[in-house]
């Protein structure tokens, strides 16, 4: 027993050499790792999920249900695929471009299509996209700058989107429907206030940046 894998010896018992098998690790990590999978299924999720939802005219109560059952399994990838990336070192460049990709389309799917069903007024789903691709620009417009995390209140923006979307996929009635209301109006506060504090970021973190650069270009013709 050598406590190396059998992977990592070329089956002779020795282990293979470093280049080869740094090369094995990078292949293995690099696109069927088990978050690039969860993100997968989320993308596919998204035309199942509306073609659910619209099913006999959209309105049928067991039909909705399946809907949500399809926009509860997108949300829950949603949370363990980028916990999953960052504790194993899974991220890869297509987890990177992919992941938001399927978090904004499964979102806007829902938005757009209860809008269309006439259960969601068109201009809350039209503030929460604006919102949405709005600050997706805006950071690749400060990208070489730094990145803008996300904050505590992103994350409760999207718990709260998510909820309350997935409330107005349920036919709710009575009561429940009076919450899910209260749960929209707080998504669509939380999605204002936070895009108005990821754009102060921006704009700091780009003054930080032009003024950095200043200062380098006046050190290296101080020099010369």
């Amino acid at each position: 027993m050598t406590g190396v894998p059998a992977s990592a010896t070329n089956g002779t018992g020795r282990p293979a050499p470093r280049g080869k098998l740094g090369s094995a690790a990078v292949n293995q990590a690099s696109l069927w790792n088990i978050a690039n999978i969860l993100t997968m299924i989320r993308l596919v999720l998204v035309p199942g999920f509306v073609l659910l939802l619209f099913q006999d005219g959209g309105h049928d109560p067991a039909w909705r249900a399946w809907a949500w059952a399809a926009f509860a399994v997108a949300m829950i990838t949603d949370v363990f695929d980028g916990h999953l990336a960052r504790t194993y070192n899974l991220v890869t460049d297509f987890g990177k471009i992919a992941d938001p990709i399927a978090d904004k389309a499964i979102m806007a799917a829902g938005l757009v299509s209860l809008s269309l069903l006439g259960d969601l007024p068109w201009w809350v789903t039209g503030v929460i996209l604006a919102r949405e691709l709005g600050i997706t620009l805006m950071r690749f417009w400060v990208i070489r700058h730094g990145i803008i995390p996300a904050s505590r209140g992103g994350k409760m923006k999207t718990l709260a989107q998510g909820t309350a979307v997935g409330m107005y996929v349920l036919m709710l009635t009575g009561p429940l429907a009076t919450l899910r209301f209260w749960v929209m109006a707080l998504a669509v506060v939380l999605t204002v206030v936070t895009g108005l504090d990821y754009v102060r970021q921006a704009v700091v973190l780009r003054r930080k940046g032009l003024a950095d650069e200043r200062a380098a270009a006046r050190s290296e013709a101080a020099t010369r």
